[in-house]
């Protein structure tokens, strides 16, 4: 309650800003929705924008049977999945991986979980470092979640009821309602209940989330959102490899058990954002958000195996997390005339607190003494008895690796200012100084290490435009990546010596309105990483980390009136720090999603994903995941203007593929072929 009063006061509090209001342009899937918290923030058309930029809408996750983030990646160029231990979303965005880039209406999202689309308007992928818009991370790209908002002056709602040939079922709830002459109530909320190919893999999700709108004035309208997720599944590590590659025999078998690996995650999301419109041209969105997380993760998983005896090596860990957060942002957007030019001005700051606990237990094995053993491989696995036939026990209580807290506090401010100087020729130019102040207490240790560190991460772009539905540009892009990494767990007195990693980004590409409904987005780009080191003296130093580059192409939209069409595909080059070839980079991939609408009623969807081959560690090219091509199909029927039944067939081939590895010995077991049977119904 304290929450909910926090956020009503000091949003009311800002209405004093109120005036006039803006005329906006909201096109979905063609300018990112101007009128909320997003990752642009300002109302601004892809042509414009100097960076590469993908949208998913709901309309399309429908479609194409989309049911978490890495579907979306899936067909998305220039991004790839990573494993993420089996217990999160993790997405490699031109070559870096990261678990924490993802952000929900505008504001950072970075605990690590499996993300819910059920109160999804559309889904943002941006790629390339951009720290002025996203602050710390972001490092290789981020990933957007626009949520539903309550809709004034309308009733409305739907229902979404789903099962797969796995025995997963998933139902989903949209209804909106008016509350008054002046406000308006909308309610999202979920249930599944998740199988698939693998043995003892189970789990549930549940999500609610109410929201409101209010319009406190002609001017202002505020908006109010809480969330509550429960979620609940078995950790899947995946399997081993030998002579360098994923060993196909082995693709059954679970190398954990039902009851040791589980991740499990309970969250309350308190969000507020109010809108001002100041006069014609300018407004003023302030935004607070307030969230308390606990994720528990406990696995078991191969970190070692020997094809001639067909023996394995389980090691583990138990990892409870704790972490709150007070985000507070506010934007002011301007649009001015200056002589000739025309200058669309974005002025804003965050404060970010954060609180952070965190504990890991080792493996204890009762035979070794220590957080490994081995074992005969059978399916299912038995862990009571070792490679040895004798008996053994494994406890997560014994072995304390390590246990910390961490205080975080951000203070951003940034400036932007897209210049549109004639017709023809836009100049983006701007900045942001983020003041980066952690503390973490090695509990277990003993001791405390504190950093600051006060960093300018500037960006800038030129835009030609030949015509109004074309545009070239060329820009540059900075990102920063403090030495307490992504989740804050650990600072070392050797680490809270140096600077963060910077990472920059070069890049070249064009916009090409084809048609209103079709687009063509082409693009080159060129990401470095600076990493800060001691020389042997002890005197600071830098060296050049990560390298990637390559380009990227997407063509989408609807071809003809029948017709609508999705192709990506890009292509990567990377380096590490040493020379040698890096982790998770596909030499190339390739996505085609097409849907053909037979007539007024009935349409159907085919498409494909092709990933080339991929290092499975740094450094080591003879230890690869294999190329592999994978087909899904999609069909639809209108049973009513209300009522929609739709097949989902994925894997339609039954390919055996390895679509990510977290390491040598955890290569993941893509799902086998999968129908998936829905029905939409509104009313």
């Amino acid at each position: 309650m304290k929450k909910i009063l926090l956020i009503g006061i000091s949003l009311f509090s800002f209405s004093v800003f109120a005036a006039e209001e803006v005329e906006e342009i909201v096109v979905k899937g063609k300018v990112l929705y101007s009128d909320q918290v997003n990752a642009l923030k300002t109302p601004t058309a892809i042509v414009d924008v100097p960076q590469a930029v993908s949208i998913v809408t709901d309309e399309d996750i429908r479609k194409q049977g989309i049911r978490e983030i890495g579907d979306i990646v899936r067909y998305t160029p220039g991004v790839n999945t990573s494993q993420g231990e089996g217990h999160r979303d993790a997405v490699v965005f031109r070559g870096v991986r990261s678990t924490a880039d993802f952000f929900q209406d505008g504001t950072r999202d970075d605990v690590q979980y499996y993300r819910s689309l059920y109160n999804v308007e559309q889904v943002e992928v941006l790629r390339g470092p951009n720290a002025l818009l996203f602050g710390r991370g972001g490092t290789g790209g981020i990933i957007n979640r626009v949520t539903k908002k309550a809709a004034i002056g309308e009733t409305f709602g739907s229902f979404d009821l789903g099962a797969d040939d796995f025995g997963a079922t998933d139902l989903a709830i949209d209804y909106n309602m008016q509350a008054g002459d002046n406000s308006a109530f909308r309610l999202n909320a979920h249930v599944d209940a998740l199988e698939n190919h693998r043995d003892f893999y189970d789990g549930d999700r549940t999500g609610f989330n109410p929201t409101m709108r209010i319009e406190l004035s002609e001017n202002t309208t505020l908006d109010l959102s809480y969330e509550y997720a429960d979620h609940e599944r078995m950790i899947d590590r995946g399997i081993p490899t030998a002579n360098g590659q994923p060993v196909e025999a082995l693709k059954d078998v679970v190398f954990g058990t039902s009851d040791i690996n589980i991740t499990t995650l309970e969250a309350d999301i308190f969000r507020g954002s109010l809108t001002t419109d100041l006069s014609d041209t300018s407004k003023a969105v302030f935004s607070i958000t307030s969230s308390e997380f606990e994720k528990l993760y406990q696995n078991l998983y191969a970190s070692g195996y020997d094809l001639a005896t067909n023996v394995v090596t389980l090691d583990g860990y138990r990892d409870p997390t704790e972490r709150e957060n007070l985000i507070i942002s506010g934007n002011f957007i301007n649009e001015i005339e200056v002589g000739s030019s025309t200058h669309t001005l974005l002025v804003g700051f965050e404060k970010v607190d954060t609180d952070n606990s965190n504990e890991r237990f080792d493996t204890y094995f009762s035979t070794t003494g220590k957080d490994k053993e081995s074992f005969n491989v059978s399916r299912p696995l038995n862990i009571a008895t070792n490679s040895a036939g004798v008996a053994t026990t494994v406890d997560f209580t014994t072995k304390l690796k390590s246990r910390t807290t961490s205080d975080i506090e951000v203070t951003s401010i940034y400036i932007q200012d897209q210049i549109e100087v004639s017709d023809d020729l836009q100049v983006l130019i701007g900045g942001r100084f983020d003041t980066f102040d952690i503390t973490v207490d090695d509990i277990k240790g003993g001791t405390s290490q504190s950093r600051e560190d006060d960093e300018f991460s500037p960006r800038a772009g030129i835009i030609y435009k030949p015509a109004d539905n074309m545009s070239w540009y060329i820009s540059y892009s900075e990102s920063f990546l403090p030495r307490s990494g992504e989740q804050y767990k650990k600072l070392t007195a050797s680490s809270a010596a140096l600077d963060p990693d910077v990472y920059e980004n070069m890049e070249i590409g064009i916009n090409y309105d084809i048609r209103p409904n079709l687009s063509l987005r082409a693009s080159y780009f060129d990401n470095e990483q600076t990493i800060a080191t001691r020389d042997e003296s002890g005197e600071g130093a830098e060296i050049v980390g990560l390298q990637v580059d390559g380009f990227e192409i997407e063509v989408k939209g609807q071809v003809n009136d029948q017709l609508y069409m999705q192709l990506g595909y890009s292509n990567m080059d990377g380096l590490t720090s040493s020379g040698g070839e890096p982790r998770e980079i596909p030499d190339h991939t390739l996505s085609l999603w097409t849907t053909y609408q037979v007539n007024d009623q009935f349409g159907y969807g085919i498409g494909f994903t092709r990933q080339g081959d991929s290092n499975i560690s740094n450094n080591k090219p003879g230890l690869i995941l294999p190329e592999y091509t994978r087909v899904d199909l999609a069909a639809y029927y209108d049973i009513s203007e209300d009522l929609t039944v739709r097949l989902n067939i994925e894997n339609l081939t039954d390919k055996l593929y390895f679509p990510h590895s977290h390491s040598t010995h955890q290569a993941s077991v893509g799902e086998a072929v999968n129908a998936r049977l829905s029905i939409t119904s509104r009313f």
